[in-house]
Order: C-alpha cells, then structure tokens, then sequence
C-alpha cells in the first residue's frame, strides 16, 4: 500500500483498485438519463431517476464506509491529512466560483442588460419598456412583449431574515461544537452538533415555505423573467448547498456518538464545518443582494 511505513500508520496510503467510482458514474448515468427525459415528457425517466439515485447512494454509502473504516484504522497519516485539506480546499473555491457566476449573472441584468433594453437604441422596438428592477407587473421588466403574468418580489421581511437568524445561530453553534472536540469534550460536541443539524433542517422547512409563498401568493415563478429566474436559481442551489451541508453535519453527529475522531485528529469535522460557513457566507451576500437591494 506504501512505500515508506513509520509505525503502523504508512507515510502516504495508496488505497487498492476500487469498483467505487465505476459505479458511482453508472448511478449518475441513469440520473441523468431519466431526468432528461422525464422533463421531454417521458414518463419512464422518472424511473430511471429515482433508480439511478437509489443505486448512486448506495454507492456512496459503500464508498464513505470504507473510507471510514481505513482513517478508523490508522492508515491516514499526516500526508493524507493535508491531501484531504487540500482536497476540501479546492473543492469549495470551485463551489465559490459557481455561485460567482450567478452573482455576476445577476449584476450584468441589473446594471446592463435591463438599461440597455431601456436605452433609446430600443425606444422604438419597446416603447413603453421601463427599465427598473424588479419587474412588478407586464410590460416591465419581466416582460417587455407582455408574455410574463404580473407577479410580486419577494422582500426580506420576514422569512429571508429568519433564515438569516437560523444559519447565523448554525454558525455560533457548530462553532462551540468544534472547540468542544478540540477540548476533548465529546458529550458537548455531540449536544451542539445536533442542534447545529437542527438548524439547517428549520432553514430548509422555512425555506420551502418561502417558496409556496411566493408561488401562491406573489405569483413569483421560475419563469418570471430574469427576476424570477434569478431568484429561484440562486436561492435554490444555496437551499441545496444546505441539504448538502446538513447531511455532512448530520453523519459527523452520528460518526462522534460511535466515538470516531479525537482532539488531535478531526479533519472529517472540520471540512464539514469549512462548507458550513462557506454556506453561510454565500446566504449573507444573497441576503443583501437578492432581498434587500
């Protein structure tokens, strides 16, 4: 498995030839499959969807175990270690990235595809255009050809600041978690670390509520022009990124009441809590720049 040995623990472990990511790929195969032709009006992709999603995380299951059970035994080292952090590391620049490309969408309509559809360049194609942001009704922003129903924008008052409330708390919570591990106090971590799950599930549950209130109530739709579209792909890859999050927090809850990790050695904890605050962060600029401005 390694070249070099200090003690029991390799200086840099090689796992063996693994089934894992073949299958892993055959899951998302179907995954795509069947959704691609569900939303063609193919009924039978909902099956290949769900099947492809039952068997990819079965996958995953199998993968994480062993994964858990090779750092449970002692064959990550320090190199692994860093590996891992590096790893993590990129793997959130590159989720940085991503919600970059739908703030920077959102700033290009705002500060130059909606004045420029205002301009006097399209007066004539669009004379009653108004270039304002949000669009309120027809004709607005949303529409300009008056094919977009008048819909309302969602305001920060109350659900949006509630959900702020909620990941902030998650934050200070998951915060006092890692300095109880660190200080080797596992009951406390466990304590703190299920109430940092709580949060997150409270966040998702607000936010589907969110969510039938702008559909029932604002007339607010995926399809509301570059408001609506916006709104719904920021909001709901961040809701995402939370489901994501949760489920990470939740399976290191369960992995600390089986007694894994120690003061010295967390790092599952800690890349965890890493895309935790980055989701965070990623809500509070989404706070300001979706809801409030």
């Amino acid at each position: 498995m390694s070249a070099t040995t200090h003690g029991s623990t390799p200086y840099y472990f090689v796992p063996g030839p693994s089934r894992h990511p073949i299958m892993a790929a055959i899951g998302l195969f179907f995954v795509i499959l069947g959704a691609g032709q569900w939303i063609n009006g193919h009924d039978w992709g909902k099956w290949s969807l769900a099947f492809g999603l039952l068997f990819w995380w079965v996958v995953l299951y199998q993968w994480f175990r062993d994964a858990v059970a090779e750092s449970e035994g002692g064959l990550y080292g320090r190199k692994i270690d860093l590996s891992y952090r590096w790893s993590m590391s990129w793997f959130i620049f590159s989720e940085v990235m991503f919600f970059g490309a739908f703030f920077t969408a959102l700033w290009w309509m705002r500060a130059h595809s909606v004045p420029t559809l205002g301009s006097l360049d399209n007066a004539l194609l669009w004379p009653d255009f108004k270039a304002v942001w949000p669009s309120m009704a027809a004709g607005v922003t949303g529409s300009p050809a008056n094919i977009v129903e008048p819909f309302q924008a969602m305001t920060p008052f109350w659900l949006p600041t509630i959900n702020t409330a909620l990941l902030l708390t998650s934050g200070v919570t998951l915060t006092i978690a890692h300095h109880a591990l660190q200080h080797g106090e596992r009951a406390k971590t466990i304590l703190w670390m299920w109430a940092t799950v709580v949060l997150g599930i409270v966040f998702l549950f607000v936010q589907g509520y969110e969510y039938v209130h702008a559909y029932r109530d604002l007339n607010l739709k995926l399809n509301s022009g570059p408001y609506g579209s916006t709104f719904f792909m920021l909001t709901g890859f961040h809701g995402f990124h939370v489901l994501v999050g949760m489920l990470m927090l939740l399976f290191i809850t369960l992995r600390l009441m089986k007694g894994h990790f120690t003061k010295e050695r967390h790092f599952g904890f800690e890349g965890a809590a890493w895309y935790w605050h980055f989701v965070d962060v990623v809500w509070l600029g989404l706070y300001v720049l979706v809801y409030w401005l």
